[in-house]
């Protein structure tokens, strides 16, 4: 029960603020656990990836903790969970088809530092996907 109880603790709750708008993901908050391809502050800022959507939802179903909760037209949307503690990071992605790249967002739920995790899983996708 203890355990149960610490993994729904980790998680979070789903922000309201996902999606695109106005053709664009979310910046990120000031907290340094996040990184967006819409962001220009250097802290957060991370290049687009140059793939399609398809590549980028095949990498993603192969990375341990991912699971693609929504996908609509141009828009993915998955959440990565850690095997230890349970923590949730929200994982947006929105194909630019026009310019050949798909912008993206990575943010934890919870805690202010994420030790570099969400750039690391961003680079490893690019990767993937090259």
């Amino acid at each position: 029960m203890i355990s149960l109880l610490t993994l729904l603790g980790c998680a979070g709750e789903r922000p309201a603020t996902l999606g695109a708008q106005n053709g664009q993901l979310g910046t990120c908050p000031d907290s340094p656990n996040c990184v967006s391809s819409n962001d220009v502050r250097e802290s957060h800022n991370i290049t687009p990836l140059s793939a399609t959507l398809s590549a980028v939802r095949e990498a993603v179903r192969q990375m341990p903790g991912a699971q693609i909760i929504r996908e609509d037209g141009n828009y993915l949307y998955a959440e990565f969970t850690t095997r230890l503690m349970g923590f949730v990071d929200d994982v947006e992605f929105l194909a630019d088809p026009a310019a050949g790249v798909v912008h993206v967002r990575s943010a934890s739920r919870l805690g202010k530092s994420d030790l570099g995790v969400n750039r690391k899983r961003i680079e490893a996708i690019r990767l993937a996907v090259q």
